[in-house]
């Protein structure tokens, strides 16, 4: 009952195609209308979940496919290709997105770890950069009165805080929560590499440099890096440059401011690495490409 009370609440609030913020920060709602093939996308620490249609997200060749019955989790910053080839008027896509804020997820990763005795010591695994989760009862039911906030700006303002708290630590307790903790708990170091290079794209960074930030060797940092992200840093860092160029083209950027704003500073090659990845050249993307509604 809870899942369609959900649907019913953000129909009432985005009635129409379209994205929206809403007055709970970090909480966006959803519907698409029709087909989106899946295009370059930057995925952001998130929680999405979707109450009617199908999704998509694709990181480095790897199909992830989600619907009403569970909820992805996306605890580090990734670039994927996203969108929603099944959509349509009579099967829409609609559901909302959660922004995971990172200082509130370490600090109740932290807790629930102290809470049990086992803080949980670097274990070498690395977390996950994409996972798929069951629509559990303590999420759905989290969920459903977070959104429910909507209805009250007051409520939103005043309560928005604990609910979304409240929608975290479901997260964490549940099929995502091994994922979630190693990102935001003890041992995050792939996590807060991939932070420290998502903010310096347009800077040269090299890979002894991300594996001092973290104290590892560059041996060790290459393969736990890999583990969590499924590429090499350097088959990461370039997605994550075209990925953020390709938006901001298909956003209406030139190409070559897009491609200063990323880090290339020659053009020719800019162009060449960007038809390899997509098979098309920057311009031929100018104009075909669409951007995922959302960024889902």
């Amino acid at each position: 009952m809870s899942s369609k009370q959900i649907k019913t609440l953000i129909e009432r609030h985005l009635p129409e195609a379209g994205l929206v913020d809403t007055a709970l920060k970090g909480v966006q709602l959803y519907r698409v209308t029709d087909a989106m093939p899946c295009a370059p996308a930057v995925y952001e620490p998130t929680v999405v979940a979707i109450v009617s249609g199908v999704k998509e997200a694709v990181l480095d060749g790897e199909r992830h496919v989600y619907d009403s019955s569970r909820y992805m989790c996306c605890p580090m910053t990734m670039p994927v290709e996203a969108g929603a080839p099944q959509a349509s008027p009579e099967d829409p896509l609609i559901g909302a997105l959660i922004a995971l804020d990172g200082r509130v997820m370490t600090e109740l990763s932290i807790e629930i770890e102290t809470s049990t005795s086992s803080i949980r010591k670097p274990d070498g695994a690395a977390p996950q950069g994409l996972t798929l989760a069951r629509w559990d009862a303590d999420f759905t039911q989290a969920l459903l009165r977070l959104l429910e906030l909507l209805d009250s700006p007051t409520d939103a303002a005043v309560l928005g805080p604990g609910r979304l708290r409240e929608l975290y630590y479901a997260v964490l307790k549940g099929e995502a929560g091994g994922a979630a903790k190693r990102a935001f708990g003890v041992g995050n170091e792939i996590a807060r590499t991939i932070d420290y290079l998502s903010n310096r794209l347009n800077e040269p960074v090299t890979i002894d440099e991300m594996a001092s930030q973290v104290g590892m060797s560059r041996a060790v940092f290459h393969r736990r890096f890999k583990e969590a992200t499924k590429m090499s840093p350097i088959q990461f860092m370039k997605s994550m440059k075209l990925n953020n160029a390709a938006m901001k083209i298909a956003g209406g950027m030139t190409v070559n401011e897009a491609a200063l704003d990323v880090g290339y500073v020659s053009s020719s090659q800019f162009s060449r690495e960007f038809k390899r990845m997509y098979g098309k050249s920057p311009r031929q993307w100018s104009h075909t490409a669409q951007i995922p509604v959302g960024v889902m």
